[in-house]
């Protein structure tokens, strides 16, 4: 039997769970460089482990996804939050289950971002690896360095269809 996944649209509270929703906010603004700008600050949680650093990377797609997207794999990253950035507006879907010891098929839920907003992983949420609609889609990627390894990857006992929303 497969399971099929529909994303729904990405809100803070639908996501509450699993992690931070990354966008501008009229809540948390303020006025810099003799007020040329408007910063939106403490947007979400970076999560560091232990000895851990953060890392700010860019990742660029090589290769477009299209949907449906057959899901066997979920990975998570149990020593610190991730953050990914579109760096040009861009539709993203994330699939995503809580940060608990293992993970079910039936666990997953799937999100769809208005393609403004950003995501930061919870420590320990389990999540299907980055995906792009567009070869060339750049996303800011913050994250945890250190020698330590921190990526677990769980193989799904039955598959998970992504579908179209």
């Amino acid at each position: 039997m497969t399971i099929t996944l529909k994303p729904q649209p990405l809100s803070s509270e639908r996501f509450a769970l699993y992690g931070d929703v990354i966008e501008t906010s009229v809540d948390r603004t303020a006025a810099m460089n003799a007020e040329r700008f408007q910063r939106f600050d403490d947007l979400c949680n970076v999560d560091m482990h232990d000895d851990g650093r953060v890392a700010v990377s860019i990742a660029r797609c090589r290769v477009a996804t299209s949907l449906p997207l057959r899901i066997d794999m979920v990975e998570r990253h149990p020593l610190g939050s991730q953050a990914f950035v579109p760096l040009t507006p861009c539709r993203m879907v994330v699939v995503v289950a809580p940060p608990e010891e293992s993970v079910d098929a039936s666990d997953l839920r799937a999100f769809v971002t208005n393609g403004r907003q950003g995501i930061n992983y919870h420590r320990g949420t389990w999540h299907m690896p980055l995906i792009a609609f567009e070869a060339g889609r750049e996303f800011l990627i913050i994250d945890r360095a250190a020698d330590m390894p921190n990526c677990d990857t769980h193989d799904l006992d039955e598959p998970v269809m992504l579908v179209e929303s």
